[in-house]
């Protein structure tokens, strides 16, 4: 038995690994985080109406993505090379084929958009996001919930992506 328990030790001890090479959120990673750079809670709070869980960050690729929720709200705070930003266009061509309404609004350097999911895709949730491109790199907001009297208009989150303009 006590081999067991030690062969057990040493497969959760490499899982852990695997999670921490792989990037999976970590509060500690909050501080290191350039994404968790672009924005305050309280910036946040005020367009979300209500209190943010603390920011975890985590790395894709070349990467950086910063998380906090509340009970009806998840916002993501992310900064990319431009070459992953790419994969945009693909999830975008991909949620209007499975029904979604996506509308766009520019202003200058910064994109804004909605999400309203189709009746088979409420699982998805409805999101407001806001992207600006400087350099080799793009910053977004997205502020995703569940019910779409909770959803986020552009006009309250565009002016977050113009404070982002002067963070990275």
């Amino acid at each position: 038995m006590k081999g067991g328990f030690q062969g057990m030790q040493q497969q959760l001890t490499g899982i852990l690994l695997l999670i921490a090479a792989l990037g999976m959120p970590s509060a500690a990673l909050a501080t290191d985080n350039r994404a968790c750079k672009l924005l305050t809670a309280a910036e946040l709070e005020s367009v979300v109406g209500g209190k943010l869980s603390a920011f975890l960050g985590s790395t894709y690729g070349t990467g950086d993505m910063c998380t906090a929720s509340s009970t009806t709200v998840t916002v993501m705070l992310r900064l990319a090379k431009k070459e992953q930003a790419g994969a945009a266009a693909k999830s975008v061509d991909m949620l209007r084929k499975m029904g979604a309404r996506i509308d766009f609004k520019t202003f200058g350097l910064i994109t804004c958009s909605t999400v309203t999911p189709s009746r088979h895709m409420q699982n998805y949730g409805f999101k407001t996001a806001c992207s600006v491109s400087k350099a080799s790199e793009v910053a977004a907001v997205e502020v995703r919930v569940k019910n779409q009297k909770n959803m986020v208009s552009i006009k309250e989150l565009h002016p977050l992506a113009d404070i982002m303009v002067g963070r990275f």
